[in-house]
């Protein structure tokens, strides 16, 4: 679920339009009723908000991985497809994810994390499939240690690569914050130096804002707006629902990939389709050589 983007500049906006519920895909225009919507206005907060650089395991307690945030509740066995499309030279080709938190959990930088697996198609094509490492601290916050990643073309394994915090420079990020404001500094996601190059950023951009997309229609919609300091003018928008997670993906500026994504369904699987996907997940696992170095994934509730 990487797709992020760069620098927070206070210029003209473009933001998606909700498109009626039926449908799957969305624009990049502005439209007033959006706009009018929600802020984007910079506002007050309180001091003392957690970053990246304030990871530390005193934040968690043995809770770590009930992810229970409602802007994007992680509960085990549920998953999120979203379909739209991404510009690829002078096209714009059907572009899927499919999001699914597993039964399993990973100890990583000494903490208990939740295993999420997301697999990414292009044109009906696995693109990329990859193991996310995720966990709660007390307050709240969503934290993100690190991804296990593989990439296909033609159908034929290309390679993977892995980071996780706390090995060869990496650092744990925020992932979704559990009260965001507006006016807040733009916080890290994660940090992994090369071959992986993860330093992704995001910030509160919007918040009370409504949409619909074909799962349904949402009022008091948070907005976050992602990016890459290494790549100046490119940003990612996402749309947040409470109760619900991520139902609009969008983009502003020089984003080259334009990728626009809308919730499609949410389903909560049943016993035998989780273990279908507990077992697809350990297989990546098993692939990771950096995984070597860390205790194995195990199943929700083991000694």
């Amino acid at each position: 679920m990487r797709r992020l983007r760069i620098v927070f500049v206070a210029a003209a906006l473009v933001v998606l339009a909700a498109p009626a519920c039926s449908g799957e895909t969305s624009s990049e225009a502005t439209t007033s009723t959006e706009a009018a919507a929600g802020t984007t206005a910079e506002s007050e907060a309180p001091a003392g908000e957690l970053t990246a650089e304030d990871f530390d395991l005193s934040l968690f307690d043995d809770s770590s991985t009930t992810i229970d945030n409602e802007w994007f509740p992680l509960k085990p066995g549920t998953q999120w497809t979203w379909k739209g499309s991404t510009q690829e030279e002078d096209a714009r080709v059907p572009h899927s994810i499919v999001f699914t938190i597993t039964d399993l959990t990973k100890e990583i930088n000494g903490l208990r994390t939740v295993v999420g697996w997301d697999r990414d198609y292009s044109d009906g094509e696995l693109v990329e499939t990859e193991l996310i490492f995720l966990a709660q601290d007390k307050g709240g916050n969503i934290w993100h240690l690190g991804q296990y990643s593989e990439t296909f073309e033609e159908g034929e394994f290309v390679g993977g690569s892995t980071w996780l915090a706390g090995l060869e420079g990496a650092k744990a990020g925020i992932w979704v914050k559990a009260k965001p404001r507006l006016g807040k500094p733009a916080y890290s996601m994660g940090f992994a130096p090369a071959p992986y190059n993860w330093d992704d950023f995001a910030k509160t951009f919007k918040m009370g804002q409504k949409t619909c997309v074909p799962a349904g229609c949402f009022d008091d919609v948070l907005v976050t707006d992602e990016f890459e300091p290494g790549k100046p003018g490119a940003h990612q928008l996402k749309y947040y629902a409470r109760g619900v997670g991520n139902v609009r993906t969008g983009w502003r500026g020089k984003d080259a990939d334009k990728e626009v994504l809308v919730l499609t369904k949410v389903v909560h699987l049943s016993p035998s389709a989780l273990a279908e996907a507990r077992t697809e997940a350990v297989k990546l696992e098993t692939r990771a050589s950096t995984y070597g170095r860390t205790p194995p994934a195990e199943p929700l509730g083991a000694e």
